[in-house]
């Protein structure tokens, strides 16, 4: 599903527009990192950018594939009943970074041809959710994978930064009011001296 402008008024074109807008970003943020670092954990809990992209590709093939009877014929070996927890936020070393980005991209595919093929109204069941409360509309379904996939795109952000700098939305564009490192530099100076002012005034009057 190519990018088009957000005001046109198909509301598929819209949620095509915003979900393809994650999913690049989060991909982006894989190049030029050595296997080490897109595989790094970087939080107590173990995030890392190629367990995210392994993660997204799980949702979209679940949500936009299983949801709704279109089997994806994909082998997701992390979501067996014996596979350990959490197999779907990291990648084993035998797993390669071009396999988890192909999948991701097959995944697309996948989603996008459910999109395409069914009306926003149409009602599929989510296998995992309970009996009862499982039913969903591909307007809720696709809301939600856009949703998941923006949150862990700002995950991205974070981990990227913290990794080697780099920031952004996109190679071509920011989305920050400086590109200076002195800018950020004093900035985040002043923001650690309001932070110590709040401190002390709440201790002040407590």
């Amino acid at each position: 599903m190519s990018l088009v402008n957000p005001a046109d008024p198909d509301p598929k074109a819209a949620l095509g527009h915003y979900l393809q807008s994650a999913r690049d970003a989060l991909l982006w943020k894989l190049d030029g990192l050595t296997e080490y670092d897109v595989r790094r954990p970087m939080t107590p809990t173990g995030t890392n950018l190629l367990g995210l992209v392994k993660h997204a590709a799980t949702v979209e093939l679940g949500y936009l594939g299983d949801t709704f009877g279109r089997p994806h014929g994909e082998a997701l070996p992390w979501l067996e009943a014996a596979a350990e927890d959490n197999g779907d936020m990291w990648a084993t070393a035998d797993e390669t970074r071009e396999d988890l980005v192909g999948l991701y991209r097959r995944a697309w595919a996948h989603a996008d041809a459910t999109i395409e093929a069914l009306p926003l109204d149409a009602v599929g069941k989510v296998p995992w959710w309970p009996d009862g409360k499982d039913e969903v509309t591909l307007h809720h379904a696709v809301v939600r994978v856009i949703a998941d996939t923006h949150r862990h795109a700002g995950h991205a952000d974070i981990l990227r930064e913290l990794l080697d700098g780099t920031i952004g939305v996109n190679e071509t564009n920011t989305s920050l009011p400086s590109t200076d490192p002195a800018w950020w530099s004093e900035y985040r100076a002043r923001l650690e001296t309001a932070a110590k002012e709040a401190q002390a005034r709440q201790e002040a009057g407590g």
